[in-house]
């Protein structure tokens, strides 16, 4: 009877879990992809002459999970200076942009830097 209980319960449990993982938040993005075509703007960008250097000045750490959230959601791209590049990327993009963006966020299990 005991052993049954306990089949019972460690299976509920392994439910549960299972569907939090499944029903996690966040973009459902290429992070990897991002990370490249995030850089990839930057370099478009400094071609037009809208910003001096290729490299990306803001790095994923630099703002929180839910602030880039907010950008995303609301399609503020000012922040990035590059606004006609990112006015003109397909929605994929943008969501592997915003994977890359979220997933190293500040307070992201592994905050990262652009390099």
């Amino acid at each position: 009877m005991n052993r049954k209980i306990l089949s019972l319960a460690v299976a509920i449990m392994f439910v549960l879990f299972g569907t939090s993982i499944l029903f996690a938040e966040g973009p459902s993005g290429d992070k990897r992809k991002g990370k490249y075509t995030y850089k990839k703007v930057y370099k478009t960008c400094a071609k037009r002459g809208a910003i001096e250097s290729t490299t990306p000045f803001i790095s994923p750490s630099d703002k929180t999970m839910a602030q880039w959230e907010r950008i995303f959601d609301k399609k503020k791209f000012e922040i990035f200076k590059c606004s006609e590049e990112f006015n003109a990327l397909s929605e994929a993009d943008l969501q592997d942009i915003y994977a890359y963006l979220y997933n190293f966020a500040a307070d992201s299990p592994s905050p990262a830097k652009c390099k």
